[in-house]
């Protein structure tokens, strides 16, 4: 399909606002209340099982590590890994499927 796909354009942006908001809680973490009230902040707003979704594709990049993912009772809690921080430096490229704002400064 050629064209603006605009949900697709959202999963790419609430990936970058969960490194984002799991960088600025570095070194302890976040919680899935405290990314999803972070990225509900802007003008994007997700589900908890949108969250969870995004979460689990960045857990499969090896950007974020999540604790309680077995059990569903139990709150999401994400940390970035050692690749999402350089990521989210800039200090790596970034692969396609995050919208990871370009570099302005030097």
């Amino acid at each position: 399909m050629n064209g603006f796909d605009l949900q697709k354009q959202i999963r790419e942006q609430v990936r970058w606002l969960i490194l984002a908001t799991l960088d600025i809680a570095r070194p302890m973490g976040a919680n899935e209340d405290m990314v999803l009230s972070a990225i509900n902040a802007v003008p994007v707003q997700i589900t908890r099982y949108e969250l969870r979704k995004e979460m689990g594709y960045l857990e499969t990049r090896g950007l974020i590590s999540i604790e309680s993912k077995s059990d569903p009772s139990k709150k999401w809690f994400a940390t970035l890994t050692r690749d999402g921080i350089d990521v989210v430096e800039y200090t790596v490229e970034c692969d396609p499927g995050i919208a990871r704002p370009p570099k302005w400064w030097d």
